[in-house]
């Protein structure tokens, strides 16, 4: 006895499921990889700028200078151009070929991993839309994604430009910039990963106005704090006031006023800033566990829960390890630690108001 085949009716329904699972979890998986390479791109911008490192390469070079130097000639080339610039003559003068390679390495790889990424955006998104993977709105939104990987390329090379002459660092403006703009790259990839899960029966659960502008709240604040970050990081007031509670026995330190006109304070004076960025990681606690209180008292969704109650513990932490890196006056492993960390807060933060705003649709 035969089994009759089935009509196209019968797999039509199955090829409906193909078409709309398995490209979904394959678009995950991608950004998801992409996710993780910007977040070590996070992490090495800051190995880099810790080792003071972001000025060993003092040309941009998108194609070929994707190529290290191969001979002991492009070495010693390589070295003759740093000689050129302040950091040399001010920081570094007498270095030794072996030292400058150190530093030189560090920065290769930040530029490297950047290149990466861009490869690792463009292809595959190339690829899904030929194959007719992608809705026209999911197409734009990584487009958008891919364009911000080339401006902070851009913006990359903009920073560092700004330490070639007249200066022996980056500017701190341009840093935060910098900074920012990856957070930013990193919450885009983490919202459309959201995006592209399974969707459960609890998601149009509704919940309370509350929690969803609770969640908006605590992912806004936490971006500003990494905007700050960039700014303490840039002015290395992290390496000052190594004391707490107090910042050398005051609450509120002296000479924060001391810049005029007063607005050049909040960006360019070092106790100011590092003040500033106390007081808002301060804020932040205060308001991560009022909004982890607050979704525990509404109940609901599983993921909302899950979620924020992430997001409190991980701000926890991060004050944490803030005020062990502060008294410590920021060594290179705490140092690092702290912007990672910060850059996976930032991440569950997101997640979090994606499913605080899916589960109250």
């Amino acid at each position: 006895m035969t089994t009759p085949a089935l009509s196209p009716q019968l797999n039509r329904p199955m090829d409906a499921v193909r078409a709309s699972v398995l490209p979904r979890a394959g678009l995950r998986a991608w950004l998801a990889a992409v996710a993780g390479l910007v977040f070590a791109m996070i992490v090495v911008g800051g190995l880099t700028r810790l080792t003071d490192s972001g000025l060993s390469i003092t040309e941009w070079q998108p194609i070929i200078g994707a190529l290290p130097p191969l001979t002991d000639a492009d070495w010693q080339a390589a070295f003759a151009k740093y000689q050129l610039i302040p950091q040399y003559a001010s920081v570094n003068r007498g270095m030794a070929l072996a030292d400058f390679k150190f530093i030189f390495w560090w920065e290769w790889a930040h530029r490297f991993l950047g290149r990466l990424i861009g490869l690792a955006m463009a292809l595959p998104l190339a690829a899904f839309w030929l194959a007719g993977r992608l809705t026209p709105k999911l197409a734009g939104r990584l487009l958008g994604v891919t364009a911000l990987i080339g401006i902070q390329g851009a913006a990359g090379w903009y920073m560092v430009k700004s330490g070639l002459a007249n200066r022996i660092d980056v500017s701190p403006y341009r840093l935060a910039l910098h900074l920012s703009l990856a957070f930013v790259i990193l919450g885009c990839l983490v919202w459309l990963i959201c995006e592209l899960a399974p969707k459960r029966n609890a998601e149009h659960e509704t919940g309370p106005a509350a929690v969803r502008q609770g969640a908006k709240l605590l992912a806004a604040l936490i971006f500003s704090q990494v905007a700050l970050g960039g700014l303490v990081a840039g002015l290395k007031a992290g390496r000052a006031f190594n004391t707490w509670p107090l910042m050398e026995g005051r609450f509120i330190p002296d000479g924060i006023g001391r810049l005029h006109p007063w607005w050049m304070n909040l960006t360019e004076n070092m106790a100011a800033v590092q003040f500033d960025h106390r007081l808002m990681a301060y804020l932040i606690v205060v308001v991560a566990l009022w909004h982890a209180a607050g979704v525990w008292r509404a109940g609901g969704s599983a993921d909302v829960s899950r979620t924020g109650l992430t997001v409190a513990g991980g701000v926890l932490a991060q004050a944490a390890l803030g005020i062990v890196t502060l008294l410590n006056a920021v060594p290179l492993g705490l140092g690092i630690a702290h912007q990672a960390l910060a850059a996976l807060v930032f991440a569950a933060a997101i997640a979090h108001v994606h499913a605080a705003v899916r589960h109250a649709a």
